[in-house]
This record gives structure tokens, C-alpha cells and sequence, in this order.
């Protein structure tokens, strides 16, 4: 009896102590969760992405570059303390990224689209479309305008448009020796700035989404013709193809690719392995899936925006998840390809399924870079980068009025090549832009979300973290580093020039007088490489 006592004793006891104890351990979570690093939107927060970038291009090596990156915007954030830099990298980082239902489908999709490329090489269909190709394609600028027209069609999504034009094309590249750095560059080239001017793409449903109080779709359609970067990037690759001129580190890449070695020095990503050939592919066996893929994707892509539930085709894109659209319909292509290759006899299940862990490895390399900027985005959140720019841009927004344009541009690719997000950048700039000039001057303000678009392509096209020149790299099947290297005086070039051209739009505020300035200054710029170039020679 005594014992029942005690024990009813110290049980009330506990549950005394546990309820004297709840207020203190809600303070304590409520601290925890009010925390504010002492770097927080400070010019601190951009210092991660920054020496990520700065080793990656010094070293070479992006894994540990992106890694000691993350540990520094850790220790920002932490104050320098061992055990919050720790947990806040796992928890705060790697885990929260890789739980991240997004995410997870961006990998899904990239590890199906591996497995399909493997299944295709296998099947011999990338084979037959390389002697297809190379009996219709004579010229190496040929096959590089070739894989600009193909990045053109494909504009709904750029991680779709990047793996299945390098999937397709590589075997016509190869054959013409066009080095995979420049293979990597047409993808990454008509990725990004494409879909940026294609109405129909995801990008334009996430531009529309953030005009907040205007008909964002409208805005969106008037500010194409002023989204300089992205129409002057796509001058600017033809013209090198057709002048038959290259500079920088890409000139070196290029003149090796023509004595035979496509990767310069000899250095090969995984997966870069031919599948054994097979006899029976046929050209077939490479456009059937890759044509499966494409309508599956769409399919996929209307469906999560509410296609099938009575929204309009237009409406359901602008409303879709790039993500789970593109995850349903890899899933479902791969399952009909499988399904085609059987009944063709081309492939048995065991070599079909031997196919899955092969383009599983292929990803590995394109995974763990993707992982390691996602982390570096989201340790740079935590530290407020975004919030920094904001800030910076709400006090000078309105005294630059007719500069705003090329200062936005420049502020744009600044942001997104240190975060390496496009769509992050026009969720902090658009919405600035929308209040300075929505009433004051409408056609300033088309103008200046041009601006902004065309800065947060041109810095996710330069920057090595950005995970669209990641997938690009996969695409093509090139050394992440040297794609960097071989593309960022390109985009540099057509980075000034667009900035140039912005000056004289934000005076004339006109189309028809400022885009016609940008396509004969990048002209003119590219035949006077030329010319220096031949002197040199």
C-alpha cells in the first residue's frame, strides 16, 4: 500500500514538474525558432556561394568547392559554433533539401532519364540515329545547328530540354567532333533562355506568378521582345556556328575535339561508356521514346496544373508542378518504352532491367552536384542573401528610373549567380519592380521585369551551382568544370551587351529601336573576334 503511495507521489510529482517545465521548453523552441544569425542580410550572406564558385573554377574539382561553401555559410550562420554548424548543414541542409518533395522529383526524373538513355544506347538506337544522322548531317556546323534548332522545339521545361537534347544528339556531335564543352554549351544555351520567351513553358508560369495585381500572362507576353539576353544569346550561337568562330578556354576545347578528343585532356564523366551495339536498333528505337517521353511529359505537366479537371491548356501550364509533371511522365514513358522494346524483340526484360542501375550510375555525378548546390541555396537563405538584395533594391529603386533597367540586369545575374536560382531571383525583384512603376509608368515596368528575367538567366547560365548548367553538363556528358569554364566568356559577352542594350531601351523605351541596337552590336563584337582572332592565326 505504501509502495501504490509512493508511486502515486512521484508520478504527480513528475506531471507537476513536466507542466511547470512546458512553459520553459516553449520559450526555449520559440528562441530556437526566432534565432537570427548576426550575418543575417549582410553582405556576408553572399560570401558562400562566392568562394563555392571562386574554388571550382581555381581547383577544378566541384565536389569538395561546393562542400567548403557550405561549410562556411554553416559557420556564418552559427556563429562559428561547432555543434549548430553541424546540425544546422544536416538538418537545416542535406536533409531538408533531399526531403524536399520538389526536389525528390527533379532526381526521379533525372535517374528515369538516365535509365532511358541507357536503355536506348542499348537498344542500339542512338547508334542507328549517329549512321542516320551522319548520312543527312555533312558539316560540323551542321550538327551544331542541328542541336540549336532541336533546344528551340523542346522549350516547355530546361531540365527536360537539357537531358533529352544531349540524348539525342551527342551521337551526331561526336561523329562531326564538336567538343562535348561546346556540346554542353548549345544545350545550356537553348535551355534557360529559351523557355524564358516561350509562352508556354514553366518559366512562364512561374514569371506569371509572381506579377503580383497585374494579369501576370499579359506582362509576361509584352515583356519577350525586351528579354534581350535570352533573344541575343540565340544570335549569338548561330553567328559562332555560322562565322566559325570560338575564343576563350572553348577555342582550345574545340581544336582538340578536331584532332579526336572531344573531352580535352582526356577527362570523361561516369556513364560516358558506349552500351554494347546491337545489330538490330533502328532509328525507331531512338525517337519513338524520346517522342513518348515529350507527350508524356506534357501530359504530365497539364495534369498537375488541372487539364483534365476543366482548366485550359494554357492555364494549366501556368498552374502546373514542373516537378511531379515531369516525374509522372519519365515514369510512364519508361514503362512504354520497356513495353515497345519487348514486343520488337530488340531488348529481353533481364537487359531492360540491367538498364535501370546503368542509368542510375550515369546520374550519380549530375546527383551529388545538384545535392551540394541545393545545400549551398539553402545555407544561403538562412543567412538572408535574398532579403540583403531586397533591401538594397527597395532604397535605390527609385531614383534610377530610366537606368533601372540595366542596374536590375546587372543585380539579377549578380543574385542568381551567387544562389544559383533563376526563379528565386524573380521572386525577389519582379515583385519590387510591380510597386516602383506598376502606376507611375506601365511601360517602364514591362521593361524592367525583362530585365530582371533576362539578369536571373544570364546568372543561372554562368553560375556552376545553377542547377540547369549542372543538367546541362549531364546532358552532354562533359566534365562540370569545363563546361563553367568553356561557357562563362560567352555569357559574359552577351551579358554586356544586353546591358548596353538595356541603357538605350530604358531611354527609348522602345522595342523596335533597342533590339535591333543589341543584334548589331553582338554582330559586330563577334566579327571583330573574328578578325582578331584570323591575326592572331
Amino acid at each position: 500500500m505504501k509502495t501504490q503511495k509512493k508511486k502515486l507521489f512521484y508520478g504527480a510529482g513528475l506531471l507537476l514538474l513536466c507542466m511547470a517545465l512546458m512553459p520553459l521548453t516553449a520559450f526555449a523552441a520559440e528562441t530556437e525558432a526566432e534565432y537570427i544569425p548576426s550575418m543575417y542580410a549582410t553582405f556576408w550572406a553572399l560570401v558562400p556561394p562566392i568562394v563555392a564558385i571562386v574554388l571550382a573554377l581555381i581547383t577544378k574539382e566541384v565536389y569538395s568547392s561546393l562542400f567548403i561553401g557550405i561549410l562556411v555559410g554553416g559557420l556564418f550562420y552559427s556563429g562559428f559554433s561547432f555543434e549548430t554548424t553541424l546540425t544546422h548543414i544536416f538538418n537545416d541542409g542535406f536533409a531538408a533539401v533531399l526531403s524536399d518533395s520538389y526536389n525528390v522529383g527533379i532526381l526521379i526524373f533525372l535517374v528515369i532519364l538516365g535509365a532511358m538513355v541507357s536503355l536506348m544506347n542499348r537498344a542500339g538506337g542512338s547508334a542507328a540515329f549517329g549512321h542516320f544522322a551522319k548520312e543527312k548531317i555533312k558539316t560540323r556546323a551542321g550538327a551544331q545547328l542541328a542541336t540549336i534548332a532541336l533546344g528551340v522545339l523542346i522549350f516547355i521545361d530546361d531540365y527536360f530540354n537539357c537531358l533529352t537534347v544531349g540524348s539525342v544528339m551527342k551521337p551526331v556531335t561526336d561523329e562531326h567532333k564538336v567538343s562535348r564543352a561546346k556540346l554542353a554549351y548549345l544545350i545550356d544555351a537553348t535551355a534557360a533562355p529559351v523557355c524564358i520567351i516561350a509562352p508556354i513553358s514553366s518559366w512562364a508560369a512561374a514569371v506569371s506568378g509572381f506579377v503580383e495585381g497585374e494579369d501576370g500572362f499579359s506582362v509576361f507576353i509584352r515583356a519577350i521582345p525586351y528579354n534581350f539576353y535570352a533573344i541575343l544569346t540565340i544570335v549569338m550561337m548561330v553567328s559562332l556556328v555560322l562565322m566559325n568562330v570560338d575564343f576563350g578556354p572553348m577555342k582550345s576545347h574545340e581544336d582538340n575535339a578536331r584532332k579526336g578528343d572531344l573531352f580535352s585532356m582526356g577527362e570523361k564523366n561516369a556513364g560516358t561508356e558506349a552500351e554494347p551495339a546491337n545489330p538490330k536498333g533502328k532509328v525507331a528505337d531512338l525517337l519513338i521514346p524520346i517522342v513518348t517521353l515529350i507527350i508524356c511529359c506534357v501530359i504530365g505537366m497539364i495534369y498537375t496544373g488541372g487539364f483534365f479537371e476543366g482548366a485550359g491548356f494554357v492555364a494549366s501550364f501556368s498552374n502546373s508542378d514542373a516537378s511531379v509533371g515531369l516525374a509522372l511522365g519519365s515514369i510512364c514513358a519508361i514503362i512504354i518504352t520497356i513495353i515497345i522494346y519487348l514486343i520488337r524483340r530488340v531488348l529481353n526484360f533481364q537487359e531492360c532491367m540491367e538498364c535501370l542501375p546503368n542509368g542510375f550510375k550515369a546520374m550519380v555525378p549530375a546527383i551529388l552536384i545538384l545535392t551540394f548546390a541545393w545545400t549551398l541555396k539553402a545555407m544561403t537563405d538562412s543567412l538572408g542573401a535574398a532579403v540583403f538584395v531586397a533591401d538594397i533594391m527597395n532604397q535605390s529603386a527609385g531614383s534610377l528610373m530610366n537606368f533601372l533597367p540595366a542596374i536590375i540586369f546587372l543585380v539579377g545575374c549578380f543574385l542568381a549567380f551567387s544562389t544559383g536560382t533563376s526563379w528565386g531571383t524573380f521572386g525577389i525583384l519582379i515583385p519590387i519592380v510591380v510597386a516602383v512603376f506598376a502606376e507611375s509608368n506601365p511601360q517602364l515596368m514591362i521593361i524592367s521585369i525583362s530585365a530582371c528575367m533576362a539578369g536571373a538567366v544570364c546568372g543561372d547560365h554562368c553560375s556552376p551551382i545553377s542547377d540547369t548548367t549542372i543538367m546541362a553538363s549531364a546532358g552532354a556528358q562533359c566534365n562540370h568544370v569545363n563546361h563553367v569554364s568553356t561557357q562563362l566568356p560567352y555569357a559574359i559577352l552577351a551579358a554586356a551587351v544586353s546591358f548596353v542594350t538595356y541603357i538605350v531601351a530604358g531611354f527609348t523605351q522602345s522595342a523596335w529601336i533597342s533590339l535591333p541596337t543589341g543584334v548589331i552590336l553582338m554582330l559586330l563584337v563577334l566579327y571583330i573576334i573574328k578578325r582578331s582572332s584570323k591575326k592572331k592565326n
